[in-house]
């Protein structure tokens, strides 16, 4: 049956039917779903008003769009459901299927540890590594791979503890965003003297939307001031009860720096698996699990640390990590030792990836090349498209006046970081005070104390908002991101200053500042008179460099004489070169202009354009 005309065209009526797509996907892959031509939904868009062609990967707003206007519903596959799809056509099943219960066997927990920044994590991971029975063997850790495994004894047995070693939360965060488990057990770290900060909290947040079980390492206790008492009574207001108070939450105090209880703090973590978790996993099937961190190593090329969650990996087998594959070449556990097989909560440095797999990404064994080559360049493809669709141009205060005129955006969507938690608060207050009319709201999505970080930009991205740093600038990555995500962030050190830029913004009167640059100074040494060219000056370079087809001014007797002329030719000997640098000699052709005289100076320079803030 055929749809009233859209434009002229004669198409398919959905019927509300409804059409499943890949993020990303293109309006070919729309057309084969509806067994249209691709050509007509094209010019479905232009009458809608968006000039798409066929082929590029669209935004789900684009679908969406062009699905209304067709009466079908669209539905996006998320990224998870499309990667189960695409492995169940090849017939592997992920993670769900482990055998009966007479193939599971025990298997260590799975550790991270997080907590505020100066808290004392590093020097407790390394407490952990010096104290321990595996861990101490001549030469101690040669190679760090981002995982470790350590031996303890609880009860006359000896017991494995597998810790991720990662900066900070984000991989922990990166991972759980792909819904991979990675931890079972998170051990929050809290200074007995500092008692618990907005860091720790975020950590905890983090723990409890993971769903993991925490146990609380209350470290410096040999510090003046340390009251691990406080930090008790602190982390009970957040849902953290220690056993001593009838909780079921364990709380150790240590000191990372003397090595003290750290023992206790291990038996702990076992015996909270024990009492909370059925860790259990099959070694015989072929291996899974998730990469921990990735690099590209100068000698060895790819590398990954990978922990196997269920199932054994051995060397000479062929995996998939992400959108990496390759036969497993060699093995490395913690120490640098070459292992032959890796099974249930073993991490280990893997070598032998075609290219680097990204934090949190899955691993899977697969019994061909060809079927890991297939995977992997599906799943790469999957995400090439999904980032085309993405990369949209985000609002910055240059162009937000042109947006709000195209009807783009109603509000300006503001983060704010600052040095300070006042100075942050009178910020926003004064922003949120501006008078610019009905026609825009300003929002303040997030604001906070401290250096700007990735997570602020993953939000700004997401929400087109623009990021405002008032004393603190970005920290880390972060400034990469946001080149690469097109988000606009500003840093200020006058409170007067932003308000005064985002007011002009809302009003379309900030216009781009420039400044002028001084590139090279030229003095004229002689004077060569050309029927074609006009009079060329033979010149000395004083300072800097001078470019042809820049902005010079001629100075006579630290006189301007002339203004805005062009440095139109330049010479080395015979040679047309582009520049000429400090100390060399050539010609100067400046067009029209033949006032010249020997010992004139010609001063180039170039307008840029003047950052911000």
């Amino acid at each position: 049956m055929q749809a009233p005309s859209v434009g002229g065209i004669m198409l398919p009526r959905g019927n509300g039917a409804t059409v499943r797509l890949s993020r990303g996907a293109s309006l070919t892959d729309f057309a084969e779903k509806i067994n249209a031509n691709p050509a007509s939904l094209v010019q479905v868009m232009l009458n809608l008003g968006e000039m798409v062609t066929a082929t590029q990967s669209v935004s789900d707003e684009t679908l969406q769009l062009l699905a209304d206007e067709m009466n079908y519903v669209v539905e996006i596959v998320s990224p998870e459901e499309e990667d189960r799809e695409l492995l169940e056509s090849f017939d592997i099943d992920f993670g769900e299927n482990e055998g009966g219960e007479e193939m599971l066997v025990a298997r260590p927990p799975v550790v991270t540890v997080m907590g505020h920044v100066d808290h004392g994590k590093t020097r407790l991971l390394d407490a952990i590594r010096k104290t321990n029975v595996i861990a101490g063997e001549a030469g101690g850790i040669t190679q760090h791979i981002g995982a470790y495994q350590v031996a303890t004894e609880v009860n006359d047995e000896e017991r494995r503890i597998t810790f991720i070693d990662t900066p900070g939360h984000e991989a922990f965060t990166a991972m759980r965003a792909r819904g991979a488990k990675s931890t079972d057990i998170a051990i929050l770290v809290v200074a007995a003297n500092d008692g618990v900060m907005p860091q720790t909290i975020e950590a905890l947040n983090h723990a409890k939307a993971a769903d993991v079980p925490i146990v609380v390492a209350v470290n410096k206790i040999d510090v003046e001031g340390a009251d691990p008492t406080k930090v008790r009574g602190q982390l009970t207001e957040f849902g953290l009860v220690a056993e001593e108070y009838g909780g079921d939450t364990m709380f150790v105090d240590i000191s990372a720096r003397e090595g003290l209880n750290i023992d206790q703090l291990l038996e702990a973590v076992v015996l909270t698996a024990d009492a909370s978790l059925d860790l259990r996993a099959n070694a015989e099937q072929d291996a899974q699990g998730i990469a921990i961190e990735a690099h590209l190593d100068r000698g060895r090329g790819a590398v990954a640390t990978v922990l196997v969650q269920r199932g054994t990996l051995r060397v000479g087998e062929t995996m998939v990590v992400g959108d990496a594959y390759g036969r497993v070449r060699a093995m490395l556990d913690d120490k640098g030792n070459h292992v032959e097989e890796a099974g249930p909560s073993t991490p280990v440095l893997v070598l032998g990836l075609t290219n680097v797999p990204g934090a949190g990404d899955n691993f899977l064994v697969v019994d061909e090349d060809r079927t890991a080559r297939q995977i992997a360049e599906k799943r790469a493809a999957r995400e090439r498209n999904a980032a085309f669709a993405k990369r949209t141009r985000r609002v910055s205060l240059e162009d937000l006046d042109k947006v709000l005129k195209a009807g783009e955006v109603q509000q300006l969507n503001l983060i704010i970081k600052g040095d300070a938690s006042g100075s942050v608060e009178a910020l926003e207050s004064s922003l949120l005070q501006l008078d610019v009319g009905e026609e825009v709201d300003i929002r303040v999505l997030h604001r906070g104390v401290g250096a700007v970080t990735e997570s602020d930009i993953n939000l700004a991205s997401g929400s087109d908002a623009i990021v405002i740093g008032f004393n603190v600038r970005a920290e880390g990555r972060a400034t990469q991101m946001a080149d690469r995500e097109g988000v606009d962030v500003r840093y200020y050190s006058v409170i007067y200053q932003a308000i005064e830029e985002i007011e002009a913004a809302l009003k379309g009167m900030l216009k781009p500042e420039y400044e002028e640059v001084e590139l090279g100074t030229a003095e004229i040494r002689e004077i060569f008179r050309s029927s074609k060219l006009g009079n060329i000056a033979g010149v000395l370079i004083r300072s800097g460099e001078v470019k042809r087809n820049t902005k010079a001014r001629l100075v006579r007797d630290g006189k301007v004489i002339a203004e805005d002329l062009n440095i139109q030719g330049l010479r080395r000997f015979k040679d047309d070169v582009t520049e000429i640098r400090e100390g060399f000699e050539g010609g100067i052709n400046l067009g029209n202009f033949n006032d010249i005289k020997i010992d004139d100076v010609i001063a180039t320079y170039e307008m840029r354009e003047k950052p911000r803030g």
